[in-house]
């Protein structure tokens, strides 16, 4: 399958079925800058937490399909993330990024108005890593509904986006496929799949597309 036909396959497989998803608009409000809460960015930077502390603090659970196996998280350009999976024939790479909402603080200059609520910021901010990660190349990119989101990943917003990866990720695969999720007063999280065939990988995307989900027992708000 040719590349161009594999994101489109992907795109379909995706969105043609997605009744009630909405689209996100690609306009970016606000400008700010996260730092982890517990740091003043005057005093010495703490060493970053654990992935399995991320998951605790953000009442998150990572069950990853078998034959993937743990590899290493690259440094890069784009986008820090916190732990990564490989198919054994490297086809497919999955890569988790989790931010707990009090880890987040956000630096906003405006005398005329309150700094915006980290739980009212999620669209932004998932428009904005998407735009990174490719380079500003078009997106396709669609909410969840709401009982889907809940269903699927116990969120109270869940987003996928599918775009040409920018090499400057540290990464050969040419597609990505993002999953963003939310839960209100807990954490942003991320899934980022890399692969060059979809039809490929297809069944390894279906098998682990919400291996990354909040646990049930955290109340999703209304």
């Amino acid at each position: 399958m040719r590349f161009a036909e594999s994101r489109h396959a992907l795109t379909v497989a995706l969105f043609a079925k997605g009744k009630g998803m909405r689209h996100i608009s690609s306009l970016i409000l606000i400008l700010f800058v996260v730092f982890p809460a517990h740091a003043d960015p005057a005093e010495r930077w703490e060493a970053p937490p654990i992935f399995e502390q991320l998951l605790a603090e953000s009442g998150m659970e990572l069950a990853i399909s078998d034959g993937f196996a743990a590899v290493e998280v690259r440094p890069n350009a784009r986008f820090i993330y916190d732990r990564a999976y490989a198919s054994p024939d490297w086809a497919l790479e999955i890569r988790y990024a989790i931010r707990p909402l009090r880890r987040i603080r956000v630096d906003y200059e405006d005398p005329h108005s309150a700094a915006p609520d980290p739980n009212h910021m999620f669209p932004l901010m998932f428009q904005s890593l998407v735009t990174r990660l490719s380079d500003g190349r078009h997106s396709p990119t669609r909410e969840y509904p709401s009982v889907q989101a809940r269903e699927k990943f116990n969120a109270d917003w869940v987003a996928a986006a599918v775009f040409d990866i920018d090499s400057e990720f540290a990464t050969d695969h040419r597609q990505a496929l993002v999953i963003a999720m939310h839960k209100n007063a807990l954490a942003d999280a991320y899934a980022i799949f890399l692969f060059d065939d979809y039809e490929s990988v297809k069944q390894g995307i279906d098998d682990n597309l919400n291996s990354l989900r909040f646990l049930p027992q955290h109340p999703i708000s209304p």
